[in-house]
């Protein structure tokens, strides 16, 4: 005998709480949406020179400059959202980064209809997706902060 919906639903949902609502499931969250710019920012610093050119490639000028702030902003700012000093900064500061990064260097609409078009737009939809994650994060973050 199979129990009515309206009373299993209560037992998932309790269920899905205890797992997703765990710290432990919410820091591999945190370090999923943060994975990218740290190994960004990890292979940036072992490899300097590549940065550099990077910032060349996009037309940022003094490249080594550029190439600096990108390090320490990808690096410190996704230790602000893991660690949770200052996370919604972190988090809008990712956002932010990632919002102008992409309108720089994913302009998939300049580019003519074929397979590198349809891989830009996809990258750029994506990366509106990582920036909606982080807007999420700071929002829960203030809020929570306001309710403590």
């Amino acid at each position: 005998m199979s129990l009515p919906l309206t009373t299993s639903r209560p037992r998932v949902t309790a269920a899905a709480q205890q797992v997703f609502g765990s710290r432990a499931v919410r820091g591999l969250a945190y370090l999923g949406l943060c994975a990218a710019y740290l190994q960004g920012g990890l292979v940036k610093l072992t490899d300097f020179p590549g940065a550099v050119a990077e910032m060349a490639h996009f037309g940022l000028a003094p490249a080594p400059v550029f190439a600096a702030l990108v390090i320490a902003l990808e690096l410190c700012a996704s230790a602000m959202v893991l660690t949770g000093r200052g996370r919604w900064l972190g988090a809008l500061a990712l956002a932010g980064f990632t919002a102008l990064a992409t309108a720089l260097a994913l302009q998939f609409w300049t580019l003519p209809a074929g397979q590198a078009r349809f891989m830009a737009a996809n990258s750029f939809f994506e990366h509106l997706g990582l920036i909606g994650g982080f807007l999420l994060v700071a929002w829960l973050d203030l809020n929570e902060r306001g309710a403590a």
